[in-house]
């Protein structure tokens, strides 16, 4: 992935501004400067961004690896399991709003940090957990909240500050790291489950997260202007306009104006069922069905992380059509296709 991004470089246009968030200092302007007419810095943000979606798909994963083992240790039933990954996904659902108007108020690292150490404390404090609130409270609302302002609004957001061509591309690279995060992660997850026991799974997540925190710190630039060049595609930076503005009030002024159009409405409705066939139902429930039918953890993790390939490749191929098609009819083939799967599925016999 990495290679194909630093592939697609562009001369840069360094523009020298007296912005109050030029810092010449900073890690990130350092090695814009030297990579300057080799690779555009905007790569560098989008390889970072890559994996915090990356590693933060692998934390919200977990649940899923996690549901027969939280079986076995309490003597929880499924029911009450999946009430805290609702919950999660309501949160990560609702949080979208807030995520794009805190990015626009206080900063886009500052968003992301914030998500990335939410995403660890949730993740590492559930490896304690002994009650059925303390699972509510660590994967439902701070994993869920946490992956919710780190991902919901991120990729749009770095494609738009970042980039004046090739943002279609680039959505779908980012969208990509959703799959990558569930090829990587899932089988990984599994076999710490099998050979360290369930508190390992949490506990590795959560390491995980915290690993690439310093990483995100140096190199995730807030915006083009802030270290002094173009983004990719244009001749000069736009000014940066300073954060302000309550993040609430944002992100309830954008939901009002979205309520009062079909194509919100048509596009939420439509993603939420993506994300309940998705995440909420193959995800989730696929690893703990696979066990009611004697397959090991190990292996429905393989199956999933399959699936994670085909649509690392699908994700980066729309993105690549999105450029060059009418979106409408990719997600009519995109809809169609999902929905005459699902269909078939329960008639297809179950077996590997």
């Amino acid at each position: 992935m990495t290679i194909v991004m630093f592939s697609l470089d562009a001369p840069m246009t360094r523009v020298m501004l007296a912005h109050p968030s030029w810092e010449r200092t900073m890690l990130a302007a350092r090695l814009a400067r030297l990579l300057d007419g080799r690779v555009h810095y905007a790569w560098i943000v989008t390889a970072t961004t890559f994996a915090v979606i990356l590693c933060s798909v692998g934390v919200r994963a977990a649940p899923g690896v996690l549901i027969v083992p939280l079986e076995r240790a309490f003597g929880w039933d499924a029911a009450t399991i999946s009430g805290a990954i609702s919950l999660n996904i309501a949160l990560f659902g609702l949080g979208g709003p807030l995520a794009a108007a805190l990015m626009q108020s206080v900063g886009l690292r500052a968003t992301v940090l914030g998500s990335m150490a939410l995403l660890a404390l949730g993740a590492g404090l559930s490896a304690f957990i002994t009650q059925v609130w303390q699972l509510y409270l660590t994967w439902g609302v701070l994993v869920g909240l946490g992956s919710s302002l780190g991902m919901l609004a991120l990729a749009a957001t770095v494609a738009n500050r970042w980039f004046v061509t090739k943002r279609g591309l680039v959505v779908g690279m980012l969208t990509a790291g959703n799959a990558s995060g569930q090829l990587v992660f899932l089988p990984l997850l599994a076999h710490i489950s099998d050979a360290a026991g369930w508190r390992g799974v949490p506990l590795t997540a959560a390491c995980a997260m915290l690993a690439l925190l310093p990483v995100a710190l140096l190199l995730l630039a807030e915006s083009p202007a802030a270290i002094g060049v173009a983004p990719l595609g244009a001749r000069a930076a736009p000014p940066e306009p300073p954060p302000s503005g309550n993040p609430f009030a944002i992100a309830f002024a954008g939901l009002r104006r979205g309520l009062a159009s079909l194509d919100f409405w048509l596009l939420a409705g439509s993603f939420a069922i993506c994300g309940f066939s998705t995440y909420g139902l193959v995800i989730t429930h696929l690893i703990p069905y696979c066990a009611d039918h004697g397959i090991p953890a190990v292996t429905a993790a393989s199956v999933l992380a399959a699936i994670g390939v085909f649509d690392f490749l699908g994700t980066l191929g729309s993105g690549w059509l999105t450029d060059r098609y009418d979106s409408r009819v990719l997600l009519f083939w995109y809809y169609g296709l999902r929905g005459v799967s699902l269909l078939w599925l329960p008639f297809s016999g179950f077996d590997l």
